[in-house]
């Protein structure tokens, strides 16, 4: 029987992978306060790369203090962070992985309880209402187009074989793609090439940071899923446009931290039709973009993802909260064991970096305290037996 295409190497710009799959970029909420990376950040990297992932996404990393968006997020803001880094992919390369550091900014939904700074935004008006927010000025969008240059340098020196710029999810760059958020009547408003345009500048500086041929992603919405958002016709253009700007791959995901049940991580994936939730927007940009299309949202079986690689809805898999609970979900596919991913998707994992304790499946761990307890009341059990015997 022929090894599976979700198994065989593809190259996504200068950089060859080993295989199909790639983890997508998660909050983890286990980095220092200061943004620093961990021990525990370190180690986790490493049982992914172990566990078979052909693509690690680290978590999103904030470029400037003020685009700090929660507790426990990677900081690449400062070259002190790059020695940290650096042990986070020296720790995915010893297991013979790659790993691609995302770029971020959290615009209006950043933290500003954590940061002491109003945040940056499109425009005053747009987007969730009584925000501290202060309305991007053109040297502020300037510096922040710098500092994402600035972070891919960081990245690059810090050992990572590429970046992703992240545009999705209600974060920054998303919010000036969105006419929800984006109310701005100057070159990076209206038209969506205006509203596209800071992302475009931000390829152009990132290349300037790192070369030609260091491998840059971009992770993008298909549509908000909010009444008045970044629409899916308007999210293909943007697409082109930021493929047409030198992005070697795009990764599509969809909807904001304000789109309630239609949020990025949906929960109660039951069945196969629920799964690959953005499937029809990516069947739509695959017909038109010449770079390679990862697709993330509700994947959890072997077959939907082999079908949506086989079918030409995309190039590359991507998931999240399945790695949460199974690490080693590649290599238990690989091996011949094709159940589907023991992930509930009850979304009970971000409960815990909400509480600063770092994420974990909630289910899996009381499992574990349920056989734990079990086990020690069969032992004493035994013991008794044998006292009685």
């Amino acid at each position: 029987m022929s090894e599976s295409v979700l198994f065989q190497p593809a190259k996504i710009g200068s950089l060859e992978l080993p295989n199909r799959f790639v983890r997508s970029a998660t909050w983890e909420g286990l980095a220092a306060p200061d943004g620093g990376c961990t021990e525990d950040l370190v180690r986790l990297m490493g049982e992914l790369a172990a566990g078979g992932v052909g693509l690690i996404i680290s978590s999103h990393a904030y470029v400037r203090p003020e685009g700090f968006a929660v507790r426990g997020q990677l900081g690449v803001d400062r070259d002190e962070h790059i020695p940290g880094l650096a042990r986070m992919a020296q720790a995915v390369h010893g297991e013979g992985g790659r790993i691609a550091m995302q770029l971020a900014h959290g615009g209006v939904l950043a933290g500003t309880q954590l940061t002491g700074l109003p945040a940056f935004a499109p425009s005053l008006d747009g987007g969730p209402e009584k925000t501290r927010r202060r309305e991007m000025t053109p040297a502020d969008i300037a510096d922040t187009v710098e500092a994402y240059g600035e972070a891919a340098r960081r990245a690059k020196k810090a050992g990572f074989d590429g970046v992703q710029i992240h545009a999705a999810h209600g974060y920054l760059l998303n919010q000036f793609l969105s006419p929800w958020f984006n109310r701005r009547t100057d070159r990076y408003g209206g038209r969506i090439e205006n509203r596209a345009r800071i992302i475009g500048e931000i390829l152009s500086s990132v290349r300037s940071a790192v070369g030609g041929k260091f491998p840059v992603l971009v992770k993008l919405n298909s549509e908000d899923c909010l009444e008045g958002g970044l629409s899916r016709e308007e999210s293909l253009e943007a697409a082109l446009l930021i493929a047409a700007a030198g992005a070697d791959a795009i990764e599509l995901s969809g909807g904001t931290l304000l789109s309630g049940r239609l949020s990025p991580s949906r929960a109660k994936i039951d069945s196969v039709e629920q799964e690959a939730y953005f499937r029809e927007a990516a069947r739509a940009l695959k017909a038109k973009l010449k770079i390679p299309l990862i697709l993330v949202g509700g994947i959890r079986s072997f077959e939907v993802a082999e079908a949506l690689v086989k079918e030409g809805v995309a190039d590359f898999v991507s998931m999240s909260r399945p790695f949460i609970r199974e690490p080693g979900l590649v290599n238990r596919w690989r091996s011949g064991d094709r159940r589907k991913a023991t992930c509930l998707s009850d979304n009970r994992c971000f409960g815990p970096p909400m509480r600063g304790t770092g994420f974990y499946c909630v289910v899996e761990k009381e499992g574990r305290a349920e056989e734990q307890k079990s086990g020690g009341a069969d032992k004493e059990g035994s013991q008794e037996d044998m006292k009685r015997g």
